[in-house]
């Protein structure tokens, strides 16, 4: 998979599937989701393969089978040599680049030693710092603070994800600021997801001077949706279903977990609308929504009714 635009050479079974939160509890490990760094828009902060619970083996967080063997230190120390060695350099974004809003995710690393810090050229350290030190950015910017998802180990660094979105008319100020900020002298690649990362591509190009690596949007859809259930370990669940929801007075909010969602009706909800028929996590199909030219309007409406 990639990340950062970078491809990381057979690590997918390995080490680092997707990032893990720490401090899991028995029932949230019983189904991590492991992933090589990249997939869809986190660049990737898509999930891989989910540990099967009938297995014998579980997977353990960090990609690795657990058995009832540990691994030896030389085991463990070369795949850790190999993570370092693959490791893409910071900063680390994905983005979603949708009809109505562009959706930023970017891993602040928590971990940096004062050897790296000492290192960092000052183009790195001013991205970091104008990123985490404000919640909004010249007039439409708005970091969501209350997303943030703290403490997560990504390809054995632990730090912070952070949720950023700005309207898509606003693109070229985001890209003023990437060129401004000499991001290409990082980076040249930037992993994306949605609609406008095949529209604004040439702008991407010329005015950042940036490639984009394209990932398709219903696999970072459903991953996305996987992986944010197994790290939500404390506060309210991200997802729920109502009980008894044709009774008014009975009807209840109850959260709901993943752990063996299978057979799920899909249904995202943006400038479109897609409605998925996911049977796992790599066997989907889109059975109907708005076409991918049209945004919401009457037309959604009728799908809805097809639905019901």
């Amino acid at each position: 998979m990639a990340f950062n635009g970078h491809q990381l050479n057979g690590e997918e079974d390995e080490q680092d599937e997707a990032p893990t939160k720490l401090l899991r509890s028995s029932k949230e490990t019983k189904h991590e989701m492991t992933t090589s760094p990249g997939s869809g828009a986190m660049h990737d902060m898509s999930p891989g393969t989910r540990s099967d619970p009938g297995s014998s083996e579980a997977t353990a967080p960090g990609g690795s089978a657990a058995s009832g063997r540990r691994p030896s230190n030389s085991t463990a120390r070369l795949r850790m040599d190999s993570v370092k060695k693959n490791r893409p350099p910071f900063p680390w974004f994905g983005m979603d680049i949708g009809g109505t809003l562009v959706k930023l995710v970017y891993f602040e690393p928590k971990d940096i030693t004062a050897e790296e810090e000492q290192e960092e050229v000052e183009n790195l350290k001013s991205i970091r710092r104008y990123l985490t030190s404000n919640t909004a950015y010249s007039k439409t910017g708005i970091r969501d603070v209350h997303l943030e998802l703290q403490d997560l180990t990504l390809c054995g660094r632990t730090g912070n994800l952070h949720f950023i979105r700005f309207p898509t008319h606003d693109l070229p100020a985001f890209l003023q600021m990437v060129r401004d900020k000499h991001f290409s002298s990082l980076h040249t690649t930037l992993c994306a997801t949605g609609g406008g990362a095949y529209k604004f591509e040439s702008d991407f190009r010329t005015m950042a001077d940036l490639r984009l690596h394209k990932l398709d949007e219903l696999d970072c859809l459903i991953r996305g949706v996987l992986y944010i259930d197994s790290v939500m370990s404390v506060g309210p669940s991200a997802c729920y279903y109502f009980e008894n929801p044709t009774d008014p007075e009975l009807c209840v909010q109850r959260p709901y977990t993943l752990e063996n969602p299978y057979p799920l009706l899909l249904v995202n909800i943006g400038s479109g609308v897609s409605i998925l028929a996911v049977y796992s996590e790599n066997n989907y199909k889109r059975v109907t929504g708005t076409r991918y030219d049209e945004s919401l309007g009457p037309g959604t409406m009728s799908h809805w009714d097809q639905v019901r």
